[in-house]
């Protein structure tokens, strides 16, 4: 019995797996006024959020049907029905907070971080959906600013703040979020000027596996990636050929599919500023970095490897989305609505979020 349930598993992911290939490749092979409305490729769908005033930066994906955004006015929104209600669930208190990313375990249980200088930053945790929050961390240091929150487990997480006294703070938690403890940085490679992490997507942080974390960064002379195979104890640092020696250019977002296969995307933040050269790639771990072949267009802030895929991944920003097929090589523009961040589940639930309370879902 046993290996026959494990032997339709298989067979329902490869024929998932087969389906998603197959609608990439229409994606990509079918020009837009080609497509017939019975007949529609991959799209994103737009959702009602009821938020139009809110920018939605952070996004965590638990499903197709459940989702959760944060934004502006510390708006915080979570759906459950696939986006067609979203309940409004912001922490009592926090309209003057900018939230920008949120990391959620399931339905009832995520983890939120407003941004900002001092007390500004904080972050905050809920066990029941958001009916209740808990302030589990409040920033007592005028030098730091939080940045992004990233999670190994639905115990141990991290989140990030820009140099202070001339290296990037990590903060550290083993129970979910629930309390919160500076790391020594005694293992984090100095600084360079001018450098930071942007608080575009909630992707300047992300991990892979049970101990695997990276870091992206910019505004100074290079944009880098720093890599920690520790939880954040010790930190490799590496160029990337990505947009530089700006403050407003460096990597935005990275997105692993494993501890060796990762994508960087970023660029020039400014709308009236070209963003070449704005992706990147590395086949080991962040130890190098390639340019992509065929690029990014222009500057996005969000990326996302798609589900049961090896090769596929959309990356997003405020002029369009755009989808590699060979895992970060070339990429090719596919839609042009405006998304800050992206996020995927294995259950084929990609959704999109950004400006003006757009949230969206890649439909089939």
């Amino acid at each position: 019995m046993g290996s026959t349930r494990r032997a339709g598993r298989t067979r329902r992911r490869a024929t998932a797996t087969a389906v998603c290939a197959a609608a990439l490749a229409a994606l990509t092979a079918v020009p837009a006024q080609a497509r017939q409305p019975e007949h529609r490729a991959p799209h994103w769908e737009l959702k009602d959020t009821g938020a139009p005033e809110a920018r939605f930066r952070g996004l965590a994906a638990v499903s197709r049907n459940t989702a959760w955004v944060a934004g502006t006015a510390g708006t915080v929104l979570r759906t459950t029905d696939g986006g067609a209600h979203w309940r409004n669930v912001s922490p009592p208190g926090a309209g003057e907070l900018q939230f920008r990313d949120v990391e959620a375990f399931d339905a009832r249980r995520a983890v939120v971080l407003a941004i900002g200088e001092g007390e500004a930053s904080r972050i905050y945790r809920t066990d029941d959906g958001g009916t209740t929050w808990t302030e589990s961390f409040r920033n007592p240091d005028p030098k730091a600013f939080y940045d992004c929150l990233a999670f190994f487990d639905s115990r141990h997480g991290l989140a990030m703040s820009d140099p202070v006294d001339g290296r990037f703070r990590i903060l550290s938690t083993g129970d979910g979020g629930r309390s919160w403890s500076v790391l020594a940085d005694r293992g984090m490679p100095a600084a360079q000027e001018g450098e930071a992490g942007f608080a575009a997507s909630g992707q300047c942080l992300v991990t892979s596996g049970a101990k695997d974390v990276w870091l992206a960064t910019g505004g100074a002379a290079r944009a880098r990636v720093l890599h920690s195979a520790d939880r954040g104890l010790t930190w490799r640092a590496t160029d990337a050929p990505l947009p530089a020696g700006d403050p407003a250019r460096g990597v935005f977002a990275l997105a692993f599919r494993d501890r060796a296969r990762g994508l960087a995307v970023g660029g020039d933040y400014r709308p009236d500023q070209p963003s070449p050269r704005a992706a990147a790639r590395t086949a080991d771990g962040g130890r190098t970095w390639r340019p992509a072949v065929t690029p990014v267009p222009a500057y996005r802030s969000g990326v996302a490897w798609l589900p049961h895929s090896r090769t596929a991944a959309l990356a997003v920003g405020p002029t369009g989305t755009d989808l590699t097929t060979d895992a970060g090589r070339t990429w090719r523009t596919v839609d042009t609505g405006s998304y800050d961040t992206v996020d995927c589940t294995r259950d084929h639930g990609c959704w999109a979020a950004g400006e003006k309370g757009r949230v969206a879902r890649l439909e089939q």
